[in-house]
């Protein structure tokens, strides 16, 4: 990381918007008799508004991730995403979602690419020495398809939660035209692609190999992404979470087309993206495993060869409820679940004290509090609810907080303790339990 100075916890320009009060204020209620628990609620509920989120004189939003001074596209979807639901009537919320969905306009028009940028074009980067197409806003230049998946998925949420449509000017028009095209291309990325990406002096999971285009892959119909969610390469670059993400995306980008910029043509050529993509997930993003059935593979590259696991971060096999691509009781997905929550998959891990999925960013034996989450909010019974959110609140290391991965075996070793991201999935599923009342 060069250039920059890791951040303060900044001091937020503003009051917690009233909706926001008023669940902390429920959460006192309903989480009473469990004050452990309840202390971590307080504490991560918040914690985007607190700690991470800027807002900007020309009306846009800036979050950090936290321990990072960039904003990740993904990262700050996620991390705002709870207060989405609650923005109907609130209007600092709504100032706050909007203006985020107006910078994630911004820094898409400036490069369709990136995964993370700067508040402003200081040139900071990860690594200054990436070799890609770099400018002075961008943090990191390593493309995941899920970053653009995520930017559609707050403006379509805000939308249908507010009823506003003042986010969905000229800007955004063009970039949604941009977006189709880029997938266009990415669909037959070594024949018409220009993007590379290398990085030198560093683990092979931070750099594409083949010269920074990736390794081969045949036509699918699938979107090639260079990186996966966690940041680390591809092993085979047709990642079927974020395809399937791909298509949730398209469908609402297809219903932002027709309802709100009445533009036929586009309709159409959104639906034909989506139906290509589907019918690569349907016809190659499928193995059919010896004890759990057919499953959906991690990664495929269309010439017959898989990566069977899943990592901890979205979109992952476990979150496709959680994106919308298939319902929960889906007989793949159940087949898929069971497969990913045992053995099988490389990267769970059971130990003294937890099991659950971990990344192959983290070490071996460290789970993700994220997984734990994402398991939760994706469980069909309330019994799994409960047992996640009993594990979460056992593991935070008497931190009062979330974290990325913690060993297995010993929770007060963990990594990525200002980590906002994981506080909010776990604020969604807590705030899931106490309206259901299971908690």
């Amino acid at each position: 990381m060069d250039n920059f100075k890791l951040p303060q916890i900044p001091i937020p320009d503003f009051e917690l918007p009233q909706a926001v009060r008023e669940v902390l204020e429920e959460a006192k209620v309903k989480l009473a008799h469990r004050p452990k628990l309840l202390q971590q609620f307080l504490n991560c509920f918040p914690n985007t508004l607190e700690t991470t989120t800027k807002l900007m004189d020309d009306g846009t939003t800036f979050v950090i991730t936290g321990d990072i001074p960039a904003m990740w596209l993904r990262d700050s979807v996620e991390q705002v995403i709870h207060y989405v639901p609650l923005a109907e009537k609130d209007a600092d919320l709504q100032r706050i979602i909007g203006g985020l969905v107006k910078r994630h306009m911004m820094y898409a028009s400036l490069d369709l690419y990136a995964n993370a940028f700067n508040e402003t074009a200081n040139g900071w980067h990860w690594d200054a020495n990436d070799e890609t197409d770099m400018s002075a806003w961008v943090w990191e230049r390593k493309f995941e398809l899920d970053s653009l998946c995520f930017t559609i998925r707050l403006a379509y949420a805000y939308w249908k939660a507010t009823g506003r449509s003042d986010i969905f000017d000229e800007r955004f028009k063009g970039v949604l035209e941009g977006i189709i095209r880029l997938w266009q291309t990415e669909q037959r990325h070594a024949e018409q692609s220009d993007y590379r990406f290398q990085r030198r002096n560093c683990p092979a999971i931070d750099t594409l190999r083949n010269q920074g285009l990736g390794m081969p892959v045949n036509y699918t119909g699938m979107i090639w992404s260079g990186f996966r969610p966690s940041d680390d390469a591809c092993e085979l670059h047709y990642n079927i979470p974020a395809n399937m993400f791909a298509v949730v995306s398209l469908r609402q980008m297809k219903e932002i087309a027709k309802w709100v910029f009445r533009d036929e043509a586009l309709v159409r050529t959104i639906g034909q993206l989506e139906d290509e993509v589907q019918h690569g997930i349907q016809l190659y993003g499928t193995y059919r495993h010896p004890e759990f059935g057919v499953i959906y593979a991690y990664e495929t590259d269309g010439y017959g060869n898989y990566c069977l696991m899943d990592d901890a971060g979205t979109p992952s096999l476990l979150s496709i409820p959680y994106l919308g691509y298939v319902d929960k009781d889906d007989e793949i997905y159940q087949n898929t679940r069971r497969f990913i929550l045992s053995k099988h998959n490389p990267y769970y891990y059971e130990g003294a004290v937890a099991k659950g999925i971990g990344s192959p960013h983290t070490p071996p034996g460290y789970i993700w509090h994220m997984a734990l989450s994402m398991q939760g909010l994706t469980a069909s019974t309330d019994e799994e609810k409960r047992e996640m959110i009993d594990l979460l609140e056992a593991t935070d290391a008497g931190t009062g907080f979330m974290h990325e991965g913690f060993h297995a075996d010993n929770p007060e070793i963990y990594t990525r303790p200002w980590f906002a991201w994981s506080n909010s999935l776990f604020s969604q599923l807590v705030y899931e339990g106490m309206k259901k009342g299971i908690v």
